[in-house]
């Protein structure tokens, strides 16, 4: 396999892991909250993490990419485990803090679609992967923690960490709040992007923005 070859099949995994981690909790309708709320973020992370492949794998209208399931299966799956809202706030940057509590609502909901119609056209790479965490090196007083794991199957392995928050009262537990594929963190990327149309449009510009592409997206 040439040099060009490799670098165009890690990008492919990339796009892979990343769509996977957008559903990522496939499993968690199976657990109980209590259980949820004690489990450590490495076993969590795992668990769902292979859940969420093994889901793909037997659901070929999943693989095909089908944003219409894939968005159902990321509202009632993915929201629980994900604070999206934290994950929204530092896409957009500074320019958050001025929004307004509709603007915030809309930005949230353009940025989802957004990222599932960018991954869904990656989900038919999923085939024979599998997940392995990282030794962890938390501790039970963190609240914030870094879990690094790794997707092997055909080719190299991809790197996918997660940065995971502790969240207290009913429901809390663990949620991810940013992902690293391949050493690009999603939020940093979303970042500069966002900041380029702020500046250049204010937040409203961003939201028609961010809605134009949904609509003209498609399934890739």
């Amino acid at each position: 396999m040439t040099k060009t070859q490799t670098l165009i099949q890690r990008r492919s995994l990339g796009r892979l892991v990343l769509a996977g981690a957008l559903l990522i909790g496939a499993g968690v309708a199976f657990m109980r909250p209590a259980q949820a709320a004690d489990e450590a973020p490495d076993a969590l992370v795992k668990r769902l993490s292979t859940d969420v492949l093994e889901t793909i794998k037997a659901d070929t209208s999943i693989k095909a990419g089908d944003v219409n399931k894939i968005m159902l299966l990321v509202d009632s799956k993915i929201m629980p485990n994900v604070n999206f809202q934290r994950m929204t706030a530092s896409a957009v940057g500074p320019g958050w803090r001025q929004a307004t509590p509709e603007q915030q609502k809309r930005l949230q909901e353009e940025f989802k679609t957004l990222l599932v119609r960018t991954y869904a056209g990656a989900l038919d790479q999923v085939s024979d992967q599998t997940v392995t965490v990282r030794p962890y090196r938390g501790s039970p007083d963190d609240k914030e923690v870094l879990v690094r794991t790794e997707v092997r199957g055909r080719g190299d392995p991809v790197q996918l960490d997660y940065r995971l928050e502790k969240t207290p009262g009913q429901g809390g537990g663990w949620k991810v709040y940013n992902l690293n594929v391949l050493g690009v963190w999603l939020v940093d990327t979303y970042r500069t992007q966002f900041s380029q149309e702020i500046n250049a449009r204010g937040i409203d510009g961003l939201i028609t923005a961010l809605a134009a592409r949904n609509k003209g997206s498609g399934k890739g």
